[in-house]
């Protein structure tokens, strides 16, 4: 679509929108454009600023689209955090010393969530026991 700004022999300036330029010159041509104001059916184009797309608009709308995404992908960890977080027992700082009994068959199976060092995750990764760390997700207040 295309918006041209209009006006008629009377001076009355009002918007017009066509399917494209050669609309506009068909429907002058025709007389079925008039100006709403007064019916006259002299109608020319006036001078308009174009729409022109900027790059700090383009920066703006991409910038609009990021926060959105990353809204939607922080609510995702949130939900999946929580669901996590209820569905397995947490045991704290014996996270390593659970996990192995588990993977050894000394405790039941069940999903557990706790505290571990660096080395201790390391040291259970090259146990063959898995291991994934939750994210810490920022506070939504801040």
């Amino acid at each position: 679509m295309i918006r041209y700004s209009l006006v008629c022999d009377n001076g009355h300036a009002f918007e017009g929108w066509f399917s494209e330029s050669a609309d506009f010159d068909r429907q002058v041509a025709t007389g079925f454009l008039t100006c709403p104001t007064c019916n006259s059916a002299a109608i020319s184009k006036s001078l308009m600023a174009p729409s022109v797309s900027t790059a700090r608009r383009k920066d703006e709308k991409r910038a609009v689209a990021m926060d959105m995404a990353q809204k939607q992908v922080m609510a995702k960890l949130r939900e999946a955090v929580t669901a996590i977080k209820a569905n397995a027992e947490d045991v704290g700082e014996k996270f390593p010393e659970e996990a192995r009994k588990i993977h050894y068959g000394e405790a039941n199976a069940r999903g557990i969530i706790g505290k571990a060092s660096v080395e201790e995750v390391r040291a259970l990764v090259d146990e063959g026991i898995e291991v994934a760390p939750l994210p810490v997700l920022p506070d939504d207040a801040n």
